[in-house]
C-alpha cells in the first residue's frame, strides 16, 4: 500500500510540472514569437520481476520548435524570421536569442528592441543606423538599405534551446554557449512588416489543461482513498 502512495505521489510530482507549463503556455498564447514549452515523461522502474514498482519521472523541459503563423503589420520596424534562426539582442544578462521582431530606430540611429535592447547584426555588433534616412528597407537576406545605401543587416543565428534552457522574459533565451551566425542556408530568411506570433494553439493547451487537472484531482482522491484505507487497517489491527 506504501509503494501505491508513493506512485501516486511521483504523479502527482509530474503532472503539478505539466500544470505549470500549461499555464505558461496558454499565458503566452499571444505573445510575439513565443514557444512553448512541452514535458517529457517516462517510468522510473524500481526493483526486479514481480516486485518491480513503476514510477513517473520527474520531467524533462523542452521547447517547441514549430514556428508561429506571421501576421502582417506593415510596420517597417517589424521584421518575423522565415526557417529555423534567431535573432540576437544584447541585454544585461548577455547575449539573448529571440524571435521576437519588434525593433524601433532610436534617436541615435542603433536598431533596439521594444524594451530598449540593441539588436545584434552577425558578428555580435549593435546596429546603426542612419536616423536622418528614415526607416530602413529590409532584403529576404536580412541586409538593411536606406535611400539605396546598405547600412548593416540583421544578424539570424543558429540556436537549440537544450534541456537545461534559460528563459530571459517572455521571449527570449539565454544560449548556454555563443551561438554561430546563419550563413547562407535556404529556407532562412527575414521578412520585413511581419511579426510571428507564439506556436501556442490555445484551444489545445486549454484542453490539455482540463486533462491533466482532472488527473491531478483523480490521482489526489486516490490518495486519500488509500490514506483512509490504510488507517482503517491499522485500527482494526490494534484492536
Amino acid at each position: 500500500m506504501q509503494d501505491g502512495l508513493y506512485v501516486a505521489l511521483s504523479s502527482q510530482i509530474a503532472l503539478q510540472k505539466r500544470l505549470t507549463t500549461i499555464a505558461d503556455n496558454v499565458a503566452n498564447s499571444g505573445t510575439v514569437g513565443f514557444r512553448a514549452t512541452g514535458v517529457r515523461f517516462e517510468d522510473l522502474v524500481d526493483g526486479l520481476g514481480s516486485d518491480a514498482v513503476s514510477f513517473a519521472s520527474a520531467g524533462e523541459s523542452y521547447i517547441e520548435t514549430a514556428s508561429g503563423s506571421l501576421r502582417e503589420t506593415g510596420n517597417p520596424f517589424d521584421f518575423a524570421i522565415e526557417g529555423e534562426a534567431w535573432f540576437a539582442i544584447d541585454t544585461p544578462a548577455g547575449q539573448v536569442m529571440t524571435r521576437d521582431g519588434r525593433f524601433t530606430m532610436l534617436d541615435t540611429g542603433e536598431l533596439v528592441t521594444l524594451e530598449g535592447h540593441p539588436v545584434l547584426d552577425a558578428g555580435g555588433a549593435p546596429l546603426l543606423l542612419d536616423p536622418l534616412a528614415g526607416p530602413p528597407e529590409a532584403g529576404a537576406d536580412g541586409l538593411l538599405r536606406q535611400n539605396g545605401n546598405l547600412v548593416g543587416a540583421i544578424g539570424l543565428y543558429e540556436y537549440q534551446p537544450g534541456e537545461n534552457h534559460t528563459r530571459y522574459g517572455n521571449s527570449g533565451f539565454l544560449p548556454e554557449v555563443p551561438p554561430l551566425p546563419v550563413v547562407d542556408r535556404p529556407g532562412v530568411g527575414v521578412v520585413q512588416g511581419f511579426l510571428e506570433q507564439s506556436n501556442v494553439n490555445p484551444m489545445l493547451e486549454m484542453t490539455r489543461l482540463i486533462q491533466v487537472q482532472r488527473a491531478f484531482e483523480n490521482v489526489t482522491t486516490l490518495m486519500r482513498d488509500s490514506d483512509t484505507a490504510l488507517k482503517d487497517a491499522l485500527k482494526m489491527l490494534s484492536t
